[in-house]
């Protein structure tokens, strides 16, 4: 199972906190002749470990987000994305949980609070007209194609003879292309949100008008090294214009989506939780964990330095007067 970034961050660090919070009750882990492991022993040699640290800041992040956003989460959404990783894996999931140490009950508490995280960061973004505007620069409408797609350049050019001939596209995508919408005859819609087709096979589709097809479109696949080839026919072209008004609801979709993709801007919103939550880490092992969201304040202690120093400079001058009088 490919675990959620957030979701099952925590695992081990939460572990290695509750061994060291029972450590009074039972401070031994391991026994042997001659010696001991203890609860403190065994918190003193991981906690240093950067996946520990890592697991832990990750740890911190989510109890903020927990704390002030867990209540915008509805346990119907926590159900619904539960059902949604079910079904995805299918009858492996329940395996799944079982090797990653995790029950139904636990894989939801971390699903609660991804998404109390991605409420947490959804809550600063904020989209003004210059974000509209930006995204429009390069937003295509949906248009409505009809594909064939192969990796044998020959049965590319074959069957692009064969359209130009009068055959029918959706006939040949059936029996030619490898594409999953072959079985509807190749028709798909898309536009410039679209990460599935290339770049490539986009820009010559949104040059079509309707009823037009293109010429065979040679593109790299990146997994493999193999080239892929494709033939667009352009069904429905809808025409961008002059006006964004009409398309703001898919602009501003967009935007939130690209600033909740956005890296920096992500660091950004954690580091001033962290600051709103007041975080401290107690532990002098661990105060580098949070370095890049928190960085300390050094511009009072610089002004106290200065005062200090200041202050300490006009007593000298006092006390040379006095001598100079004397």
């Amino acid at each position: 199972m490919k675990k959620n970034k957030f979701a099952l961050a925590f695992i081990t660090v939460a572990s290695v906190f509750t061994l060291a919070a029972c450590s009074s009750d039972n401070p031994d882990i391991v026994t042997m002749k001659g010696g001991k492991i203890t609860v403190h022993d065994f918190y003193d040699e991981v906690k240093t470990d950067p996946n520990v640290q890592s697991n832990l800041r990750n740890m911190i992040v989510f109890k903020v987000a927990e704390q002030n956003y867990g209540d915008k989460v509805s346990k119907e959404k926590v159900d619904k994305e539960y059902k949604k990783m079910k079904d995805q894996f299918g009858d492996d999931f329940e395996l799944q949980l079982k090797q990653n140490g995790m029950t139904e009950a636990s894989y939801k508490d971390q699903m609660k609070k991804s998404l109390a995280f991605q409420e947490m960061i959804k809550s600063h973004v904020k989209i003004t007209d210059k974000d509209l505007k930006r995204v429009w620069a390069s937003y295509q409408p949906k248009v409505t194609v009809q594909l064939i797609s192969t990796d044998k350049e020959d049965k590319a050019k074959e069957a692009l003879d064969k359209i130009k001939s009068g055959e029918n596209f959706a006939k040949l995508a059936k029996t030619v292309s490898t594409d999953a919408s072959s079985k509807d005859g190749g028709k798909l819609s898309f536009d410039s949100t679209n990460y599935t087709l290339p770049d490539e096979v986009k820009q010559a589709a949104y040059k079509l008008k309707d009823g037009e097809v293109s010429e065979v479109i040679s593109v790299d696949n990146q997994q493999t090294g193999e080239k892929v080839n494709y033939v667009v026919k352009m069904v429905k072209n809808q025409a961008k214009g002059n006006d964004m008004k009409p398309f703001k609801k898919e602009l501003t979709k967009i935007a939130k989506d690209e600033k909740m993709n956005d890296q920096q801007f992500t660091m950004d919103v954690i580091s001033k939780e962290l600051k709103k939550a007041d975080v401290k880490i107690e532990d002098d092992a661990m105060k580098s964990v949070l370095a890049g969201f928190i960085q300390e304040d050094t511009t009072s202690s610089k002004k106290k330095d200065s005062k200090s120093s200041t202050t300490k400079d006009t007593d000298k001058t006092k006390d040379s007067k006095k001598d100079t009088k004397k």
